[in-house]
């Protein structure tokens, strides 16, 4: 795990080391009290969703199909969470 410090209003951009787009750019909005606002940009195609999210999302879905685990067939399953993502 990288750890890094920002302040605010600073960013972390995560991108391809192949070629020089930005995939994601993270900027520290605010921080009050013992909370942090993160703000997120990148294109429409990328998914972004809270941990708890992402894991009912996927959990659910792969329920619906049939139990598929991730490490037993893992090509097959993210073919069927693409297909899920582009219905929406």
């Amino acid at each position: 795990m990288l750890v890094l410090t920002r302040k605010n209003r600073e960013s972390i951009v995560i991108g391809r080391p192949d070629d020089q787009k930005v995939v994601l750019e993270i900027t520290i909005l605010s921080v009050e009290g013992g909370r942090v606002r993160l703000g997120f940009q990148a294109d429409n195609a990328t998914p972004i969703h809270r941990r708890e999210v992402w894991d009912r999302i996927h959990g659910e879905l792969a329920s619906r199909i049939g139990g598929i685990g991730t490490e037993r067939e893992p090509r097959r399953l993210e073919a069927m969470i693409g297909a899920a993502a582009s219905v929406h």
